[in-house]
């Protein structure tokens, strides 16, 4: 049973846990975690002149190339997650503390105590199959 326990614990250890960045609420129509929307701008760089001076009849115009970041889309974006929060982990571990505990405490009860040969596997199949009654 310890060995049991300890694979249980190994398990419970590697359950991967909520990103804390993200807020998550329980989404119970899902069944999973999800996140608050996050809106992103997605942007378009296109060029622009800036006119430094004006054309004369003697010398052109000098012109500046720049790039502009023009918005050309929003995207809305939520996040499901089916992993645990790490509260819960955390409980799940300090159980299995506790049951690991107590199954050590019983096992070293158990080979302190002198134990009487009985034959209580014969009293109870007697009791589910006689048929005397």
């Amino acid at each position: 049973m310890e060995k049991q326990l300890i694979d249980l614990k190994t398990f419970v250890e590697s359950l991967p846990t909520l990103d804390p960045v993200e807020d998550w609420t329980f989404d119970s129509s899902s069944g999973y975690f999800k996140s608050k929307v996050k809106e992103t701008i997605r942007t378009k760089k296109t060029p622009k002149n800036h006119v430094k001076a004006e054309a004369t009849e003697k010398h052109p115009a000098q012109v500046e190339v720049y790039m502009e970041d023009v918005p050309v889309g929003k995207w809305s974006t939520v996040k499901f997650s089916g992993c645990i929060e790490k509260t819960k982990k955390n409980r799940l571990l300090e159980k299995i503390a506790l049951l690991d505990k107590a199954i050590k405490v019983a096992r070293e009860e158990a080979n302190s105590i002198e134990v009487k040969e009985s034959i209580l596997g014969t009293n109870i199949l007697k009791y589910i199959f006689d048929t005397t009654d």
